[in-house]
């Protein structure tokens, strides 16, 4: 994941700030971490701290049960700093909010992902979510391209506001698409990632 000895542990007395950032692009939080704490989030898979205060290991949530599920690790350009990906199982502050800083995460796509799903499990005659899902795959697919069309259409008319409406109704359907299929947007923003990355590394040859 990391080569722990690219790390420039020289600084601040072997102490990396780390940056806790979850699915949604999120930051959820700041600890910091010496080498054994990051071997032991790599090796554990549950993001885990040293305690400046208390002089030990810690892992977020090991009271609360809110912890840090890690996903990757990333180093800034200077190795001096960490940049964690983690699914947070809970709020992360110790006041209960989501984050340690106070913002409220965006809707798109995790809250839009959470909703469809709660809505198309609900099964509810009144709700449109429900109803769709309700008719299948095929029929969530044929509203996929229909929205497609519309979405083709507002940016050739050049009406900004019916654009965003109509990527709107582009994004739900969609999401909904892949919710019936078990995909999640987090599997297409890591395969965006991943081709980034190879393009990237073909420049570069």
């Amino acid at each position: 994941m990391i080569d722990l000895d690219s790390l420039d542990w020289s600084k601040s007395d072997g102490l990396l700030p780390a940056i806790v950032q979850d699915a949604e692009g999120m930051v959820r939080m700041l600890g910091y971490m010496d080498r054994a704490a990051l071997k032991a989030t790599i090796e554990a898979g549950f993001v885990t701290f040293l305690s400046r205060s208390k002089s030990r290991l810690w892992v977020k949530g090991e009271t609360s049960g809110n912890r840090l599920r890690l996903r990757s690790v990333a180093a800034d350009c200077d190795n001096d700093a960490l940049l964690i990906r983690a699914d947070p199982e809970g709020p992360t502050c110790h006041t209960g909010a989501p984050s340690c800083f106070g913002s409220s995460p965006p809707f798109f796509p995790g809250g839009l992902e959470r909703v469809v799903r709660a809505r198309a499990a609900a099964g509810s005659s009144e709700s449109y979510t429900s109803r769709l899902a309700a008719e299948g795959r095929s029929r969530i697919a044929q509203k996929v391209g229909e929205e497609g069309v519309e979405v083709a259409l507002a940016a050739v008319s050049g009406d900004r506001d019916e654009l965003v409406s109509e990527a709107a109704d582009l994004a739900f359907h969609l999401t909904l698409l892949l919710s019936e299929r078990g995909i999640d947007w987090r599997e297409v923003s890591e395969e965006l990632e991943r081709r980034h990355r190879e393009r990237t590394a073909t420049a570069s040859s």
